[in-house]
């Protein structure tokens, strides 16, 4: 689907007069989907992933290597021209892996009928499945479903029940309406709805299958949906028992490299990858360990462990969200001061229901804690909902900030609003955005200007947006902060790792000086933010030090 193209459209019973296609498609797929409980799987460390019992009805077969294999296939002018960046293959290659499943080839063509008929048909008869991505949609230029259907000699017809739907979603019978080119799917193809079945709910937009071909949307966050809620009964191996560990290392691949070739030898049933990381928060290498037994795979890392320089692994949790509740009860019986703030947090939802709650957010360190305890607390205590979140955004904010505020919105799956500042007027726009809100959490730490009479609980001033200003940390000095997000490996703005301690705009913000530092052949850098010794000096970065620091 082109993003430059816009559509008319009656939505909901008002007139939208022009529509950008991409945005009300992803809108579409959001409400399709919205009846499933959303899905979050990871490549589980020292677990054995066995898959067992798969109707061979699947389409998932084993080709005499002991694993199925499967083709993907990424469709769009804008993968190829460079303008949106492909993160689709990626996905679903790291999946389909950690499923037993092997992938020989990845495929990116343009929008083309013919180009399409021919890949999908060759990819048809070379692998056990194959999984398209993208070229769905409302446009001209999706043609997906036109060229799966000629791979197969097909041609597409409207779906009476894809049809009904597209009628009530979009309140037209006129067929001639582009938006029931959505419902023109191949003929004889097979339409399979994501299912939650723990729930009985099921998705109200199907994924069409045409023999072995699984056709998935190309926006991201739509197509992972998809595919994780079809992935048990359709894409996973079911002849594979496959186990998996990984070693985060503070040592560079080169000074590993010794140990590892070592382990490497002596452990030949197991297949080791190893992947330097040139700037990372937390670790240099990662390392990876592979076997179809797991106590093969504990015995390589027992003994990689064993060849390491003595302190150099780093116990680091690539996904702070799956395991949280855990992480975090564990922290509490060891910290006072974190047992206070999650007591802080429980108040909050024992007064407020989650749609009555949202965390400010703008990407700094404080927020960053108090979001994820937020987070961990409000899905604990109501699964399936979505954590609200505002970012008032800075006049001027640091691009890394910008990228770490969405990488953090799709890593929580956060509904985030974003507004432009100042506070006041942001928290205003808000309000106007979401009137039933009436608390907002805040990372305000004691020491913040303005905060020394600050309660736990405080109201905002009159002539303020009336709401309830919940701060969990106020009790927690700098320290006690970085201890909190360091020791749960909470990603955070890179920004603090090149020696800003307090971020605001950049025109009024620079790298602490405290923290500077010069090496051998002259270069000024800077230590990270978190080797900060006095604290009184967080925020001698900011120009203007009354200014509210994050």
């Amino acid at each position: 689907m082109s993003s430059g193209c816009y559509i008319r459209y009656h939505f909901r019973s008002r007139e939208i007069p022009l529509v950008n296609a991409g945005e009300l498609l992803h809108h579409m797929y959001s409400v399709l989907f919205s009846g499933v409980t959303r899905i979050r799987w990871t490549c589980l460390r020292q677990v054995c992933l066995t898959h067992c019992n798969m109707s061979t009805s699947s389409g998932t077969s084993t080709n005499g290597h002991g694993r199925s294999t499967a083709g993907v296939i990424v469709i769009g002018d804008e993968i190829l021209k460079g303008q949106v960046k492909d993160t689709n293959s990626h996905f679903i290659l790291k999946h389909l892996h950690s499923f037993g499943v092997r992938v020989p080839k990845v495929s990116v063509i343009p929008d083309s009928v013919t180009l399409i008929a021919d890949e999908v048909r060759l990819f048809a008869e070379k692998f056990d499945f194959v999984i398209t991505s993208g070229g769905i949609g409302p446009t001209h230029d999706d043609m997906t479903f036109e060229g799966v259907a000629a791979a197969f000699g097909d041609k597409t017809q409207m779906r009476p029940e894809i049809q009904k739907f597209v009628s009530e979603y979009f309140k037209t019978d006129d067929t001639s309406q582009p938006c029931f080119k959505l419902a023109q799917v191949p003929s004889t193809a097979q339409l399979v709805y994501a299912e939650d079945k723990t729930r009985g709910v099921r998705s109200r937009f199907p994924v069409v299958r045409m023999r072995n071909v699984y056709v998935l949307p190309g926006v991201p966050n739509l197509l992972e949906k998809a595919f994780l809620l079809l992935a048990k009964e359709y894409f996973v191996n079911p002849d594979s028992q496959f186990c998996c560990d990984e070693v985060y290392l503070w040592l560079d691949e080169v000074s590993a490299a010794t140990a590892l070739n070592q382990t490497v030898a002596e452990c030949p049933s197991v297949t080791f990858g190893s992947y330097p990381v040139l700037y990372h928060s937390y670790y240099k290498t990662r390392i990876t360990l592979e076997a179809t037994d797991m106590a093969a795979v504990q015995a390589a890392r027992a003994r990689l462990t064993e060849a390491l320089p003595s302190g150099t692994l780093v116990n680091y949790t690539p996904d702070p969200v799956t395991g949280a509740a855990r992480r975090l009860e564990g922290m509490t019986q060891r910290e006072e001061h974190v047992k206070e703030a999650v007591d802080i947090v429980n108040q909050c939802y024992d007064k407020y229901s989650p749609e009555e709650v949202c965390v400010c957010f703008n990407g700094g360190k404080d927020c960053t804690a108090v979001l994820h305890l937020a987070h961990t607390i409000q899905t604990g205590r109501h699964p399936g909902s979505r954590l609200r979140a505002v970012y008032i955004r800075e006049s001027k904010p640091f691009p890394a900030m910008e990228t770490f505020v969405e990488e953090t919105r799709v890593r929580y799956d956060l509904d985030l609003y974003i507004i432009g500042g100042p506070m006041k007027a942001g928290l205003h726009a808000m309000k106007e955005h979401w009137p039933e809100v009436k608390a907002c959490i805040m990372g305000t730490r004691q020491g913040d200007p303005y905060a020394e009479l600050m309660r736990p609980f405080q109201p905002t001033d009159s002539d303020w947006p009336q709401l309830m200003r919940v701060n969990p940390i106020l009790a927690w000095d700098y320290h006690q902060l970085w201890l909190f997000v360091r020791a749960l490996t909470l990603s955070y703005c890179s920004l603090y790792d090149k020696g800003y301690t307090s971020l605001g705009s950049v025109d009024n913000t620079l790298p602490n000086p405290a923290l500077q530092e010069t090496i051998g052949d002259g270069t000024v850098t800077y230590r990270p933010a978190y080797e900060l010794e006095d604290v009184t000096r967080e925020r001698d970065g900011r120009i203007g030090r009354r200014r509210r620091g994050s």
